[in-house]
């Protein structure tokens, strides 16, 4: 069996998943839609095989695809996906889910009342790193985690604009938040602080802050800060994780981890490209109807979504 497969988005990512796929034994990109035919057929013409679309709607009805990647801004996300449910074609969705709540809310409702595959743009959870840190963490109490996503402000305009791309935490340090869950379990409660006095003055076209703070307790009994800017300059940035446990300090940075027990320094590095493994995974489940390599799916990346609007929730509400 050849999957074949759609791509909704003309984008970097778009095609940065198309590539992997294409390197997959028995994956064939069949379609691609964009927002005009000419972005569509351009992206298409590097896909022997594959063709362009200007309608989402067309190309699902003619091309009887068997899964679908949408790689597409935050404010986007809806009709997409409730198009491919109605069809009963699997996804994997890139995150954000969305720039709010609600949409996503309608999304998971419908998927619900179907059993499709869906998995979630999460890839750090597929590195090396992140699945040895998961075994070392799996019988220790984790006391504190600091988290950070600093860089500089995205060049797409959506990217600056609240209303359209939910600001930092939601678009960008949404990974830091979901790895959080992944090794600690859900949160029950956020308190945010965010600030945006600084790249507005430069151009009255950013709405995004530019620094934010925000503060966790999770059901476990865990208590975590992360932190994100998009004030520093082009190539300078850092994003990472540290847990504290009663046996040492686990640093991860992606691609690397750096454990700091009483018996030394060790460290991991990352050998898998953890978006292939991702694409491996949802793959197998499209190919054999087994989803247990899926380490995120849209229920649980819901939860990850959940926080991060929360957290803009509590920000808009500071004294």
């Amino acid at each position: 069996m050849t999957i074949q497969i759609g791509m909704v988005g003309t984008g970097y990512f778009s095609k940065f998943h198309a590539e992997i796929l294409i390197d997959i034994h028995g994956v064939n990109i069949a379609a691609i839609c964009g927002t005009s035919s000419e972005k569509a057929s351009s992206m298409a013409a590097e896909f022997p095989g594959a063709k362009g679309y200007a309608n989402l709607i067309e190309m699902l009805d003619e091309a009887h695809l068997d899964a679908v990647y949408i790689c597409v801004p935050p404010m986007m996300h809806g009709e997409i996906e409730l198009a491919l449910i109605n069809r009963s074609i699997h996804f994997l969705v890139e995150k954000p889910l969305g720039n709010e709540l609600e949409v996503p809310k309608k999304i998971l409702s419908e998927i619900k009342k179907k059993s499709l595959i869906t998995s979630v743009g999460y890839q750090h959870r597929y590195s090396d790193s992140i699945t040895r840190l998961k075994r070392e963490l799996s019988e220790q109490n984790i006391g504190m985690v600091l988290g950070q996503f600093s860089g500089s402000i995205s060049p797409v305009s959506w990217w600056k604009d609240q209303s359209s791309s939910g600001g930092q935490f939601l678009e960008q340090t949404t990974h830091i938040v979901d790895l959080l869950r992944f090794f600690c379990g859900e949160i029950e409660d956020v308190h945010a602080v965010y600030a945006g006095n600084i790249l507005s003055t430069k151009d009255s076209s950013v709405t995004v802050a530019d620094v934010g703070t925000v503060t966790l307790k999770l059901k476990s009994g865990t208590i975590a800060n992360i932190s994100n800017t998009c004030i520093l300059p082009a190539t300078i940035g850092k994003a990472g994780l540290a847990l504290y446990t009663e046996k040492g300090l686990y640093e991860w940075t992606p691609g690397r981890l750096e454990i700091t027990t009483i018996e030394g320094k060790s460290e991991v590095q990352d050998d898998a490209n953890p978006y292939r493994t991702e694409s491996e995974a949802f793959m197998h489940a499209v190919r054999t109807g087994d989803r247990s390599k899926i380490l995120s799916d849209y229920e649980d990346a819901f939860k990850t979504h959940q926080v991060t609007c929360a957290a803009l929730a509590s920000a808009e509400t500071s004294i």
